[in-house]
């Protein structure tokens, strides 16, 4: 009986065998690299272990290019000008036979030649000379066409030598198996017979297209069953451009006809490419995707070329829309996976090129109304720009967005693309109702409540995502006919997207409706991917941009009339209120900041309706930072206070700038704002900035005040900040022993004593250079008392510019009496005594600044 030993066990000696042959290798590969070197060093050639490659003879003559394979290349070239120069400069001066001997004879031999120089393993040099060969048989196609025919067409004469030539050489390519250039030349040739003959015909550019089209569809079938890589690619390369320019001259015959007779050839053109193209991908998986996609655009080109002729102009985007619509119900055929992706993006394009078409009737509804800001209150403007198919556009995207809903849930390849399809359809439904007033032509009145109904919908959307989600089945329960499940509670956040992510995974292992051919199905993402994607706050943003766009729409289009203007923002206040009672997250900030602007602009109405003049509407804009701040203490900490705040906040320069004109009302603007700010400031959180801001605006209303009144003295204007500013500088002080006086008493002594200093140096008079001179030696005393530095430095330096001022009128008198040679005198001694007592200079100096150290 056989001693087997335990599986651990075995696999045990298995692994440690491996190691040992792994350790093996390792050291015959070392040896024989240590080999290769010793014999290079020594002079001689390496001689590696035969295998099934070719032989060491070979390897030479295909070796990477030498100078053994230039020289035979320029001497092939060489060979080539001398029978291209003998064709056609001494063919004259032969009899017909000599000719034919002469060519036959040299053909012949460079053709034949390669087959005993392949026997000799001298591949390079048989290559050269069968180019040559290749390029004596063009010549003696020429020469016969010379000779022979001259009166013959020459389209037809080229076509004919170009079918057989590649006929030639294809089969001289078979014979000679080592030559690489016969076969790939012969696919080159084989580009020509069928165009050119058509060319010749020249019947039509159908005939041309058709023509292509059967080259095309020699180079696919050489493409799928050649084995060389050099012939495969250049059939491709073939077929792109022979089939590429079948299908674009199809494709402009079908929009260039006018009826349903002359686009039935082009319909016609177009399905035999399509077939080529579909049954091409079929067989190469490799480029399957690419290659159907173009096949369906080329079948919904057909199709939808028929139907353009019979429907009306307005309708032929729809038509090619529902063969596209057609296109991707096809999908659910049983395909290998790249066709059916090559057909799903074909679909796609189609209805992505449908929905740009109609992009520019949806920008118009949108920035249409902005014609009215130029006569407010006057009427509805008259659209004087007429969009092609703009009677159609709502029917293209409402289409498009049946399409982007239903394709998720009916195909399981999409369902990875879930969110971004619906929220495309989202947008696409919405451009639909947005257009549709542009499209019928609708007064003033309806199309307002059309763009206000579309607005409600964006933005409870938004407000709720969940809740639309519920009314949606999932692609598992519309495959398995499952109930769905009823939706939780919508926060607007992570939660809503882990739900509706979890949804649209359904029953693990369920295979979908469209899973066929045997592949495995569509899985899911994992719990870290469907957190990544949040659908539900993907579908929020996305209706709260809608929601947005449309609701200034609305906004400029009600500036037509006084009554569709309070109507409009009336409802729109109403709306994006609701929508942040209801919403969480970003959506509520967004639309409470919506409905700030909204209320902003009924007060500015209001003012205007009741004939205010410009300052005085500023003056009631006020009340909306008023209740911002009131509706801020009320909400506390919450992120949306801050955000409403903020935008209040953004009324005031458009208050103050409405005031500018009358300087009484704007002191008054300033100094009502600076209340609101002061107000603000009462709060902990906010007490920084508004605090800032009441102080700025409280000094700015001062001033505006004092200027508006005619009062030009300085101090009237810098007092009352400073005597504030040292108030709070004392008391921080007081708080902080340890705090700069810099920080506490600079701004506040800087704030007068600087204009009152640039005011005195241009006044004429004694009494404001005295009165400064006794207030900046009274802060300098007090500075030197308390030792601070702020006051010392800013009530000495402001002194002693004052004292400056004072006496350089009798200094330029002193200096004027002087001689001319006295000052530069005096500032040498002046150098003189500096240098000599530099050290002493330089420790008073620092003395100095150790005493202003100690201060603060």
């Amino acid at each position: 009986m056989e001693n087997v030993p335990p599986p651990a066990e075995e696999l045990r000696l298995i692994d440690r065998e491996l190691v040992q042959l792994d350790a093996r290798r390792a050291q015959l590969l070392t040896r024989r690299a240590w080999l290769l070197t010793a014999l290079r060093a020594a002079g001689h050639a390496a001689a590696p272990a035969q295998g099934p490659g070719p032989s060491p003879g070979t390897a030479a003559e295909t070796s990477p290019p030498s100078a053994q394979n230039v020289l035979l290349t320029l001497g092939g070239i060489l060979l080539t000008v001398a029978a291209v120069a003998f064709t056609l400069v001494s063919w004259g001066h032969m009899g017909i036979g000599g000719r034919a001997l002469v060519l036959g004879a040299v053909t012949v031999t460079a053709l034949g030649t390669p087959l005993l120089l392949l026997r000799r393993k001298l591949v390079s040099t048989a290559e050269s000379v069968a180019a040559l060969g290749l390029v004596l048989t063009v010549l003696d196609a020429y020469a016969l066409r010379r000779a022979a025919l001259p009166s013959t067409d020459a389209l037809v004469c080229t076509a004919v030598a170009a079918a057989l030539l590649a006929g030639v050489w294809a089969a001289y390519g078979r014979a000679v198996g080592g030559l690489r250039l016969p076969l790939p030349a012969a696919v080159v040739a084989g580009q020509l017979p069928l165009p050119l003959w058509a060319l010749a015909a020249g019947d039509s550019i159908e005939v041309t297209a058709w023509a292509t089209l059967a080259t095309a569809g020699l180079d696919v079938v050489i493409a799928l069953t050649a084995r060389r890589a050099a012939v495969r690619a250049l059939a491709v390369m073939g077929a792109v451009t022979t089939g590429g320019w079948s299908l674009l001259t199809g494709a402009w015959l079908s929009v260039s006809a006018d009826s349903p007779a002359a686009s039935a050839e082009p319909a016609l053109l177009l399905l035999a490419a399509g077939a080529l193209a579909i049954g091409a991908a079929w067989r190469a998986p490799a480029a399957a995707a690419a290659t159907a996609a173009a096949g369906a655009l080329a079948a919904v080109a057909a199709v939808g070329g028929v139907l353009r002729t019979v429907v009306p102009a307005d309708w032929a985007v729809p038509a090619y829309l529902l063969c596209a619509a057609a296109l991707l119900a096809a999908v659910r055929v049983r395909m290998p996976r790249g066709v059916r992706t090559g057909l799903g993006v074909a679909s796609g394009l189609v209805h992505a090129a449908a929905a740009l078409w109609a992009a520019p009737v949806v920008l118009l509804a949108l920035t249409g109304p902005a014609a009215t800001l130029e006569d407010v209150w006057g009427g509805a403007p008259v659209r004087d720009v007429v969009l092609p198919g703009a009677a159609t556009a709502p029917v293209v995207l409402a289409a498009v967005a049946v399409t982007l809903w239903a394709a998720p849930r009916l195909l399981p390849a999409a369902q990875l693309s879930r969110p971004a399809m619906e929220c495309g359809a989202l947008v696409s439904a919405w451009s639909a109702v947005v257009a549709a007033p542009v499209a019928l032509s609708l007064p003033l009145g309806p199309a307002l409540a059309v763009q206000l109904a579309v607005t409600a919908a964006a933005l409870a959307t938004a407000a709720r995502p969940s809740l639309v989600a519920a009314l949606l089945p999932t692609a598992a329960e519309a495959g398995t006919g499952a109930q769905p499940r009823p939706a939780g509670p919508s926060t607007g956040t992570a939660g809503d997207g882990r739900d509706a992510a979890e949804s649209s995974r359904g029953p693990a292992g369920a295979a979908g409706p469209g899973d066929t051919c045997g592949e495995e199905p569509t899985s899911a993402p994992p719990q870290s991917a469907a957190r990544a994607l949040d659908p539900a706050r993907t579908l929020a943003g996305t209706a709260l941009a809608c929601g947005l766009a449309s609701a200034a729409g609305a906004a400029l289009l009600g500036l037509a009339s006084r009554p569709a203007t309070f109507t409009a923002l009336g409802v729109l206040v109403v709306l994006n209120a609701a929508a942040a009672v209801a919403a969480r997250g970003l959506v509520r900030i967004v639309v409470a900041c919506a409905a700030v602007v909204g209320t902003t602009g009924i007060v500015a109405a209001a003012g205007a309706a009741a004939g205010l003049p410009g300052h005085r509407v500023g003056l009631a804009l006020l009340a909306v930072p008023a209740a911002a701040a009131l509706l801020g203490a009320r909400l506390g900490r919450q992120p949306v206070a801050a955000a409403v705040e903020a935008t209040a906040a953004a009324t005031v320069p458009i208050a103050v700038a409405l005031a500018v004109p009358h300087p009484p009302t704007l002191a008054l603007v300033l100094a009502l704002a600076g209340v609101v700010a002061a107000g603000t400031a009462v709060r902990a959180e906010r007490r920084p900035l508004a605090g800032y801001a009441a102080a700025v605006l409280f000094v700015t209303a001062t001033w505006v005040r004092l200027a508006a009144s005619g009062v030009d003295v300085p101090e009237a204007y810098t007092l009352p900040v400073s005597v504030p500013a040292l108030a709070v500088g004392a008391l921080r002080r007081h708080r902080d022993p340890s705090a700069s006086s810099w920080v506490a008493y600079g701004p506040g002594l800087a704030a007068t004593l600087a204009p009152s200093l640039v005011a005195a140096w241009g006044d004429t008079d004694w009494p404001r250079p005295l009165l400064l001179g006794i207030a900046a030696l009274g802060v300098t005393l007090v500075g030197a008392r308390l030792r601070l530095r702020a006051p010392l430095l800013l009530g000495g330096l402001t002194l002693a510019l004052d004292a400056l001022h004072e006496l350089a009128p009798y200094v330029v008198q002193v200096v004027d009496a002087l001689p001319r040679w006295l000052p530069p005198a005096a500032a040498g001694l002046l150098l003189l005594a500096v240098g000599a007592t530099y050290e002493q200079r330089l420790r008073d100096a620092r003395r100095l600044r150790e005493t202003l150290g100690r201060m603060r």
